[in-house]
């Protein structure tokens, strides 16, 4: 298994806990040299903020355990394609490089509905797409169905 997927791993067990909550399944870790320094998973209905999602609180968590707010030589792994918030914030952040799983054909801002990276923004990580895209997407798929048919009822 390679590096990429390794860590993308590391973000679906993420996604799942975030899923067994009852949380859109999206998990997201922060890795410098080799180690996870940072780790998120969507917690919107949980904390009631709009604001918590897996990215934003993956940079958090690596934001204070390294003790500055320059990710410069850090990659985040997120199973799903970041919205225009989070990559904002990952642009903010100075990621190096964005490696995610499954587009996101709704709200994808690495190219899926918009690619923010395209303008002359200050900063712009090298950005990977569809490591482990498959498994990502069942996650997705099969929480949503879930939802679907709960509702049913």
């Amino acid at each position: 298994m390679d590096r990429d997927e390794e860590f993308m791993r590391a973000a679906l067990a993420l996604a799942r806990r975030a899923a067994a909550e009852g949380e859109v399944p999206v998990g997201c870790v922060v890795v410098r040299d080799g180690r996870i320094v940072g780790r998120g998973r969507n917690r919107r209905e949980t904390g009631k903020n709009a604001l918590a999602h897996a990215e934003i609180r993956a940079i958090d968590n690596a934001c204070r355990r390294l003790g500055g707010w320059r990710l410069w030589e850090c990659d985040l792994y997120v199973t799903l394609e970041p919205c225009p918030m989070c990559a904002g914030a990952i642009g903010n952040a100075r990621v190096r490089r964005v490696i995610y799983g499954a587009p996101d054909p709704k709200a994808g801002a690495m190219g899926s509905v918009l690619d923010l990276f395209a303008y002359p923004l200050n900063h712009r990580p090298e950005v990977v797409s569809g490591v482990l895209a498959d498994e990502s997407a069942a996650l997705l798929r099969d929480f949503f169905a879930r939802l679907r048919e709960r509702d049913r009822r």
